[in-house]
């Protein structure tokens, strides 16, 4: 069966809404599937007991994914209280028990601010991470478990969003890393009880905070209809580097490899380059006054 793609698609970027129970490499081969994308990377796993917002980026820019993967993040989840389970969310057998005290929302708010700040974490061995070339859940699916290191985050906002006697509900804004069954493992822990994820979407990525999302049927209801999904522009998640408005034959140099000199150039390690119509041409670095690099450049200005 042929794609039911559109007209050709520029590269970009398309905020996927994962759905629960596709992995979000399951959900990025269907999204290159049906764009007919010559490349295509996701940014961010997602759980495929969890949803919301994945950013794919498509074509030229896959150039790009490092830049947006650094970004924070907002996820929502549910913890259920009293039972621990061997992955930490609702997939796994309970491997634990325990009363659930009875809870204040002040007390609870309390301690969420008791995580706030830069820690670090012991990443679930439930996880994508490689030991040895193989994923971390392949060896616990399979009894191992290895020592892991710990791993420095940062948990920027922590909110109660509501509280039942055996549940509570909460938003964190965190930065790349940072495993939220482990977060709510750790919450249940510090409540007197023990818990697991019931829930968990992400909110956004940073910085497509309010952006729309679109899902695999929505995709699929554009191009039936002839048109296209909506893709942001490569840069739109750029907007906090330095940009840089090349002439014309530095734009050029610039594309066959060469290092220009550009007079008022401040350094910097990542720089947007665009060229003298404005066109977007990749990254590049300064690391000396007036001096810029070709860092990670377009096949063509987009």
């Amino acid at each position: 069966m042929k794609a039911p793609r559109a007209a050709e698609l520029p590269s970009g970027i398309l905020l996927l809404d994962k759905p629960l129970g596709l992995s979000s490499n399951a959900a990025l081969q269907r999204v290159k599937w049906l764009l007919g994308a010559r490349k295509a990377g996701h940014v961010g796993s997602l759980d495929p007991l969890a949803t919301g917002m994945l950013p794919i980026v498509l074509d030229e820019a896959t150039k790009l994914a490092g830049e947006i993967i650094s970004q924070r993040k907002c996820y929502r989840f549910t913890l259920a209280l009293g039972e621990r389970t061997r992955t930490g969310d609702v997939e796994g057998v309970v491997i634990e028990s325990s009363a659930v005290p009875r809870l204040e929302s002040a007390a609870v708010q309390a301690a969420l601010d008791r995580f706030l700040g830069a820690q670090t974490q012991i990443p679930p061995m439930f996880s994508a991470l490689k030991r040895d070339g193989r994923p971390l859940y392949e060896l616990a699916r399979a009894g191992v478990e290895v020592e892991r290191a710990p791993r420095p985050i940062e948990i920027l906002r922590f909110a109660l969003l509501g509280l039942e006697p055996r549940s509570l509900q909460a938003e964190v804004v965190c930065t790349k890393g940072t495993y939220v069954r482990t977060l709510g493992e750790d919450l249940a822990r510090s409540l007197g009880t023990c818990g697991h994820l019931s829930d968990l979407r992400r909110q956004y990525v940073e910085p497509f905070e309010g952006e729309p999302m679109e899902t695999l049927r929505s995709i699929e209801q554009a191009l039936e209809a002839g048109s296209a999904p909506r893709l942001l522009a490569p840069d739109a998640a750029l907007g906090s580097l330095p940009a840089v408005r090349l002439p014309e034959e530095a734009a050029r140099r610039l594309g066959m490899g060469q290092c220009v000199s550009l007079p008022g150039v401040v350094p910097a390690p990542t720089l947007r380059l665009y060229g003298p119509e404005g066109e977007f041409l990749g990254l590049g670095s300064a690391s000396e006054l007036d001096r810029v690099r070709p860092k990670r450049l377009f096949a063509r200005g987009l």
